[in-house]
């Protein structure tokens, strides 16, 4: 879909963005050009479809059938644990990403419960952010020597609603042969675990738990191995590597470390470092476990790093619609045409991607926050696939959402919900007219978000609020509710988050 489009489809249309060069060696060299790029302009204001929105909140199932059938078809074998030469690896390997509410409705079975049980999950989260970031809590999952690496290839990226714990999954095979399984993707962790039988303690998964005995290709880590010492905080059991994770909510896994194999799509990656955990709590609940999407060695970006040479992208599929995102591994996953920012490295949290924010902008006009506010040192920016609600410095909050106020004057407020203090009645309402909201990076691009990417609905009959929430301290996150339907791509070998061109 191209970028950009006649304003009559606004509705369809995600961004308008600068500085399209696709990154490279070269581009990274001179990166500082994108602060020269002009400014586009873009409409202050477009239609919101009201009645829509409410249909979305009916849920679509998926089969999880139709997600098996990679296995069946010609695999490619790699490897995980040795260095391999790039140019073995041809082509972009694409997996489906999944939203929580379309795997199941078992726990949650309305939108409105839906809804809040989302929002104590995201408290949750971003609370864990903080303390990570802060360095608070050395078992935090961050401090707990969460590092994972990955590769290139891909899945269908499915939403998580009903699964518990994360918001997005992935469709994966475990072992050898492969077993199905649903992982949580988490861009801001380094851990890539499932659960493992023998099963000491458990929580409920959609699956059957993996049973390594039952795979030729586990094999478990000494104590003394490399991979062993790249875990800040391993143990020792019976001669074989431990591993412990914990999460800012009280969720935790522990259990051992081994080297498996792990399918996606028709790309099978042998020696991927996972845990087996045998003990597991929390908020996971129906996903097999986590996979680790971070900046850190361990992650599977990081441990398939030279393979992928860095690179992934994702989409996000939106609320409501019938089709699925996708994650996409190898650098043929970068799009050309796409607006790249600069990845900002933080020593104190290797897991989180960080970008520069110059500024916030409402109906086509840059909000009056100092542009300081975003800056590392004051908290910073990080892009999120597990926090659903973007947060703001208090003080930026406030400027943000009250230029919003004052530009929806003409719509029936409602009472705030949950964490939302700013909500609407479009009870009755077919389609309304709002500001545009808008995301200033630093550099040029300019990231200009539709409608319901920034209005949801919290119930069935017609409560919208705006999405967005002070943040507890000094910390930004950009949340998956912002990114939903936009093609994020991430080239870490070079340093740089690109947005659009395309959208799910």
């Amino acid at each position: 879909m191209p970028l950009f489009l006649h304003t009559s489809l606004l509705l369809s249309f995600i961004m308008v963005v600068l500085h399209l060069s696709p990154p490279s060696t070269a581009a990274s060299a001179n990166h500082s050009a994108a602060a020269a790029s002009p400014k586009l302009s873009f409409p202050p204001m477009q239609h919101f479809d009201v009645k829509q929105s409410i249909r979305d909140t009916k849920l679509m199932h998926v089969n999880k059938n139709k997600t098996k059938h990679h296995a069946r078809e010609e695999v490619y074998e790699y490897t995980a644990a040795k260095e391999t030469n790039v140019d073995r690896f041809h082509g972009k390997w694409k997996l489906s990403l999944l939203h929580r509410d379309k795997i199941s409705t078992k726990y949650y079975p309305g939108h409105k419960l839906r809804f809040e049980a989302r929002m104590k999950r995201d408290m949750l989260r971003v609370k864990s952010l903080v303390r990570r970031v802060s360095g608070v809590g050395a078992t935090a999952e961050g401090g707990a020597g969460g590092k994972y690496e990955m590769e290139e290839f891909g899945s269908d990226v499915v939403s998580g609603m009903d699964q518990g714990s994360g918001e997005y999954f992935v469709r994966i095979g475990v072992g050898s042969p492969a077993k199905s399984q649903y992982m949580v993707i988490d861009s801001g962790s380094d851990v890539v675990w499932v659960q493992c039988q023998p099963c000491t303690q458990c929580y409920h998964q959609s699956d059957p738990v993996f049973d390594p005995a039952k795979s030729a290709s586990f094999s478990g880590v000494s104590c003394g191995s490399s991979v062993c010492d790249r875990l800040e905080n391993s143990g020792c059991h019976r001669g074989r590597c431990g591993y412990q994770v914990s999460y800012g909510d009280g969720s935790y896994t522990k259990g051992t470390l081994a080297l498996e194999t792990l399918t996606f799509g028709r790309a099978m990656i042998r020696n991927v470092a996972i845990g087996c955990g045998h003990r597991n709590r929390g908020m996971f609940i129906g996903a097999a476990g986590l996979l680790g999407l971070g900046g850190g060695s361990m992650s599977l970006v990081g441990q398939l790093g030279g393979q992928t040479g860095g690179a992934f992208s994702y989409c996000l599929v939106s609320r409501g619609t019938g089709s699925s995102g996708s994650l996409v591994f190898g650098r043929e996953s970068l799009p050309v045409g796409a607006a790249w920012v600069n990845l900002i490295r933080n020593p104190r949290a290797p897991s989180f991607y960080y970008i520069g924010l110059s500024g916030i902008g409402v109906g086509g006009m840059q909000v009056p926050v100092p542009e300081s506010i975003f800056e590392l040192g004051n908290g910073g920016v990080v892009m999120d696939t597990g926090t659903a609600v973007t947060r703001f410095p208090t003080a930026a909050y406030v400027a943000f959402r009250d230029a919003f106020i004052s530009q929806t004057a003409s719509l029936p407020r409602a009472p705030g919900v949950s964490i939302f203090d700013t909500c609407y009645n479009l009870n009755g309402f077919v389609t309304v007219r709002v500001p545009t909201v808008s995301f200033y990076f630093t550099g040029g691009p300019i990231l200009t978000l539709p409608a319901r990417n920034f209005l949801i609905p919290v119930d069935e009959v017609g409560t919208f609020c705006f999405a967005f929430a002070p943040s507890p301290s000094g910390l930004s996150i950009i949340g998956n509710i912002q990114q939903e339907g936009i093609q994020i791509s991430i080239d870490g070998a070079n340093g740089f988050i690109g947005f659009g061109p395309n959208v799910c």
